[in-house]
């Protein structure tokens, strides 16, 4: 007997990723993304030549024998994803050299459509233990419509004020998960081998979901896809085998803060290029959405948008534009002219970028 669950929204179940996913309605989510095992086990590639774990992997979270094993488990559970897909739902899948050209070619023989693949990389990577090969300083993920015909979502606008009004390229150079926001056991060690920063999903569900859009996490882990998705207002199924993992999600979530609103600017700018996106600060949390910048003797405020734009009143724009807009000036470096509150002391927001990680 076939036994359909009511839609789990916001919650996260305990249990094997297939099992969980045939469990769900059809047609029922919007987006999806997965960062499934990455079958290192297959690659020989588990341990150091100490023998030491490769970033605390184990073999019981990467437990394949072989190729055709692998390959018909990605088969079950991108059927599976596929179907609880809405018709112009979208998925993300991110992977290493390992398995992600075998995931590739799964998609496309499932009937996804490719939309992009985008390279993540690394301003801190982990280094190559033998010295044989070049350093892994970036993984790849797979943007992909459910069908050719889908009448996908992507926020363009949205992606061009993350990226101080320059259209996104399909290179992202974005750190990986450390301090605070790496999740620690009580020995101190990573919680999780590949959690994924915060930022990188943030990209992600802003370029594709709107506020109210259900995204589902079939390899959920410590739940960095539902924090993100909880404070943009969207809403989220996480599915995750490993009992500590879920409890972590699930304490991480709760402690999450919704922004109000989507975030999203309909007014297109132009200007030139800066050295960091002022985005990529309300990507990391540095400058969460929500935060209330001022001009240097507060005479003027804004708010900072999810999508790294500012509001101020009913207008809406880069933080060059709406520094010109409140001065009834013709052009205006926001990056000097807006300061945010730092321990009682108005800063501008130049100060950032000089403490950014390169």
């Amino acid at each position: 007997m076939e036994i359909t669950r009511e839609l789990p929204l916001d919650q996260i179940l305990l249990g094997d990723a297939v099992r969980m996913l045939r469990m769900l309605p059809s047609a029922s989510v919007h987006c999806v993304f997965a960062d499934p095992p990455y079958n290192l086990q297959l690659r020989g590639e588990l341990r150091r030549p100490n023998d030491s774990l490769v970033d605390g992997v184990d073999d019981d979270w990467d437990k394949f024998t072989d190729y055709a094993a692998y390959d018909a488990f990605c088969v079950e559970w991108l059927t599976e994803c596929r179907r609880i897909l809405r018709k112009d739902g979208t998925m993300w899948v991110i992977g290493s050299y390992h398995n992600i050209f075998r995931i590739g070619a799964i998609l496309q023989e499932l009937g996804f459509w490719i939309l992009n693949d985008v390279i993540w990389r690394k301003s801190n990577p982990m280094p190559n233990f033998r010295g044989r090969r070049f350093t892994n300083a970036h993984e790849t993920l797979i943007w992909a419509a459910r069908g050719q015909d889908s009448r996908y979502k992507f926020n363009y606008q949205a992606m061009k004020s993350l990226n101080d009004d320059q259209q996104m390229r399909s290179d992202w150079f974005i750190p990986l998960c450390t301090g605070p926001e790496r999740l620690r056991n009580e020995h101190g060690l990573k919680l999780h081998p590949t959690q994924k920063p915060e930022a990188l999903l943030h990209r992600i569900l802003m370029s594709c979901t709107q506020p109210g859009d259900i995204v589902l996490d079939p390899f959920l882990g410590t739940g960095t896809s539902a924090a993100v998705a909880r404070r943009l207002s969207r809403h989220y199924i996480g599915i995750e085998r490993h009992p500590a993992y879920v409890e972590a999600a699930l304490g991480r979530v709760r402690r999450v803060r919704p922004v109000s609103d989507d975030g999203v600017s309909h007014s297109p700018t132009k200007r030139e290029a800066v050295r960091i996106p002022f985005g990529s600060f309300v990507e990391s949390g540095t400058l969460p959405a929500g935060t209330i910048l001022h001009d240097r003797m507060r005479r003027v405020s804004a708010t900072v948008v999810a999508d790294g734009s500012l509001r101020v009143g009913a207008s809406q724009g880069s933080i060059h534009k709406m520094g010109a807009e409140v001065q009834n000036a013709p052009s205006c470096n926001g990056w000097t002219f807006w300061h945010f509150e730092r321990d009682g002391i108005l800063t501008p927001i130049d100060v950032l970028r000089t403490e950014q990680p390169r």
